[in-house]
């Protein structure tokens, strides 16, 4: 699936099963609701924090997938185009960054 055939498919979802979008601020808190997931469980699997019963059901990708969905739906709702918000990002982190993290020592080549 392209992120063109995902914001379309979330937007046809949302009109159709979801009634309707939640507003973008309930929309943008709902997006770190679930960045926060993700940072608990990252922090379980790869920091040093033990699980707790509650996160043993939880994964990773579905905690992603959550945060692309909210993400998608900001972007619909605020007309934007994510492939052309990504490809503009991409270049632009191209010519801004092309040597900046190759004479960082702290990356170690």
């Amino acid at each position: 699936m392209t992120i063109e055939e995902a914001q379309k498919a979330i937007d046809k979802w949302i009109n159709t099963t979801g009634v309707r979008y939640f507003d973008e601020l309930t929309n943008t808190v709902i997006l770190m609701e679930e960045v926060g997931e993700l940072a608990r469980l990252m922090s379980r699997i790869y920091g040093e924090q033990s699980f707790k019963a509650s996160d043993k059901d939880h994964n990773l990708a579905d905690e992603m997938a959550d945060i692309l969905w909210v993400l998608i739906c900001l972007a619909n709702q605020t007309g934007v185009d994510l492939t052309a918000a990504l490809e503009q990002n991409l270049e632009k982190k191209s010519s801004r960054d092309a040597l900046r993290h190759r004479n960082n020592p702290k990356l170690g080549q």
